[in-house]
């Protein structure tokens, strides 16, 4: 069974069995709707732990979820840093626009310049605001971030696993 990452416990909220999590999913509203269902994977662990949203909220950059079953910040300590994640058979089935992706669709593909120059593979994206921001991890180099913009990211062609970027001046 494949998974998909959809967030980060980062912390505990409060005595009564809340979590800090920090959404890495476009559609963090339906991914911790109260009766969904997350697998936290704990660091170490190979097996995750099956949990069912109990309640949810927004506070600031953060979703408060509780859990069925967990009543208390006792009950809950132990998943601070969990990779929150779903499985592929819970993947949103929503129309996507053209130029919208999934961020699994995106995480691994090659990263080429116009001239054909190879700079790396996005290992992570970034949603710090007003645009995404891809992460390319290049060898011997620092991680080059890309905004996906349309002045930068000019062609994605998931078939050939390759994003094709027009680098701008002050992006190197």
């Amino acid at each position: 069974m494949a998974y998909y990452t959809v967030g980060t416990i980062v912390n505990t909220h409060g005595i009564k069995g809340e979590v800090r999590v920090i959404a890495t999913t476009d559609f963090p509203e339906s991914r911790f709707a109260v009766g969904s269902t997350l697998y936290a994977f704990q660091k170490g662990q190979t097996t995750p732990v099956t949990l069912t949203v109990a309640t949810m909220r927004k506070h600031k950059n953060f979703y408060l979820l509780g859990f069925e079953g967990k009543p208390s910040i006792n009950d809950v300590e132990l998943y601070k840093q969990s990779t929150l994640k779903v499985t592929d058979n819970e993947l949103e089935t929503g129309d996507l626009q053209p130029g919208e992706y999934y961020y699994h669709q995106i995480v691994g593909l090659q990263v080429v310049t116009e001239e054909g120059e190879e700079l790396g593979e996005i290992k992570e994206i970034l949603s710090p605001g007003a645009n995404d921001v891809w992460v390319v991890d290049r060898p011997g180099k620092d991680d080059l971030l890309l905004p996906k913009i349309d002045d930068v990211v000019k062609k994605v062609d998931l078939d050939a696993g390759q994003v094709t970027v027009e680098l701008m001046e002050g992006l190197e």
